[in-house]
């Protein structure tokens, strides 16, 4: 009821997109177990079992495609048969998008998919089961999790102790932590990045490159806050979710940014799509298609727009091109002697892999493809390497003290995802590690610095999570 209530405070209708992904996933799982022990007369167990697992897939897609790609669709084959002299007057979808679809929509799939397997058993518990679909902390913007995490917790929900000191106090500190990438720092260097690309067409290179990496580190602070705060509020109540982000932009190869980056969406792609669709086990070329086709499911699932499949497809030829290319790169740098172990050429692996992610980002960011396009050719054809000496760069939204303050932020930032690196530990274990002085110290400290510099007040133009929108 809590879960639904929250949902509905933005749009009570769309609860009933919830409600029916639930029935029929809850549904569909106790059918596809029920086959096993069928005696069927005119057809195979296995044979119904696929058609009730179809069904349930097919229905959840359609409520995603209508809502999410409708329009989408529509612009596309518009757009293709006027090519060929055809005018096609297409009336367009009036629906707003429900916040979160994507997110709940494949955490039911996966579950279906769990049970079709014999991964888990069919939830019996209609309660249970609605609760696990529509768990509110995570229920709009992740992690997705799987049944085998969230919902074997919910069964054993009796052995929760309601108070527990250090488990709340816990997901206390990554509720502050979030709180701190969302408003300090995502929100702030937003005013940067939405300035230079509303109007990318009057900037030179410098600018256009400051705001590109403004924004590699405004989605990872945006969508990074809300997994945080998501983790830390139901670690509160008695839940663990898995993690979604592991310093991201300490990846050493686009690959290993992929194992760091919305780690649920990632390995729900690679458990539910890659692996069946053959995965590496059929030959070098299947393995590059499927690659491809993974990631620009991946772009599409993140938007319906041309540029979000670009996005995907440049991170997909990236890892295809990684593939191919792995046995003379690694010939070359033998030949070369050049030391792989040491701490120069992981930053130098480090610094490269940054500049490819940040360069695809643009293709997310933009508007459009031709959009991104521009964007990258400006960067090249308007050198304005001065703007680093004259100021410039404090007209773009953000003047020295605001820049100062971000600055001091993404420090912060970066101290912490060192840490997280070297010891392998979130913050609060860090903070627990310590003594309690220290620990409550830099809480305090966290709390005042979202108080005084975070981003908000009448004046300020709010902003969503980034990743409400999917």
């Amino acid at each position: 009821m809590a879960s639904y209530y929250f949902y509905m405070s933005w749009n009570p209708q769309y609860a009933i997109l919830i409600a029916l992904s639930t029935v029929f996933t809850y549904a569909g799982g106790i059918f596809v177990e029920k086959c096993v022990s069928m005696k069927c007369r005119y057809t195979s167990r296995n044979f119904m079992r696929k058609v009730i697992l179809i069904g349930c897939l097919a229905v959840n897609l359609a409520m995603l495609g209508i809502f999410k790609y409708g329009n989408f669709l529509l612009d596309s084959l518009d757009a293709v048969v006027r090519v060929f002299g055809i005018e096609i007057v297409s009336r367009r979808f009036d629906l707003l998008l429900p916040v979160g679809i994507s997110f709940y929509t494949f955490q039911a799939l996966g579950y279906m998919i769990d049970v079709y397997r014999g991964d888990i058993t069919a939830e019996r518990n209609l309660l249970r089961y609605a609760l696990f679909v529509s768990f509110f902390p995570q229920l709009v913007a992740g992690p997705i999790e799987r049944s085998g995490n969230l919902l074997k917790q919910m069964r054993e929900m009796e052995d929760i102790k309601l108070w527990n000191a250090k488990r709340i106090t816990s997901g206390a500190i990554l509720m502050v932590w979030g709180l701190f990438m969302k408003m300090v720092i995502a929100d702030r260097i937003a005013i940067l990045v939405d300035t230079v690309f509303d109007q990318y067409y009057i900037y030179g290179s410098t600018e256009l490159c400051v705001a590109a990496a403004g924004f590699a580190l405004q989605i990872y602070c945006d969508f990074g806050s809300y997994s945080l705060i998501a983790i830390g509020a139901a670690k509160i109540m008695g839940f663990t979710l898995m993690e979604n982000f592991c310093a991201p932009y300490f990846a050493v190869s686009v690959k290993d940014f992929w194992s760091r980056w919305h780690i649920s969406l990632s390995s729900w792609f690679k458990d539910y799509l890659y692996i069946p669709l053959g995965g590496s086990r059929k030959g070098k070329l299947r393995q590059a298609v499927n690659k491809m086709i993974v990631f620009s499911v991946s772009g599409l699932w993140h938007g319906a727009d041309w540029s979000f499949m670009a996005w995907g497809g440049v991170h997909g030829f990236y890892q295809v091109f990684a593939d191919l290319t792995s046995p003379y790169r690694k010939k070359c740098l033998d030949q070369l002697k050049v030391k792989q172990e040491c701490f120069s050429w992981r930053l130098l692996q480090t610094v490269i892999t940054f500049l490819l992610v940040d360069f695809a980002w643009i293709f997310f960011r933009a508007d459009s493809i031709m959009a991104a396009l521009y964007y990258i050719k400006r960067i090249f054809i308007r050198p304005t390497p001065w703007a680093f000496f004259n100021g410039d760069l404090y007209t773009l939204g953000l003047d020295r003290p605001e820049m100062n303050i971000l600055l001091f932020s993404v420090l912060i930032l970066f101290l912490t995802d060192t840490i997280r690196v070297r010891k392998k530990i979130l913050l609060d274990e860090l903070l627990f590690a310590q003594n309690l002085w220290f620990r409550w110290g830099c809480m305090i400290v966290l709390v005042l610095m979202i108080f005084i510099f975070g981003e908000y007040g009448p004046n300020f133009d709010a902003q969503q999570f980034i990743y409400f929108q999917f």
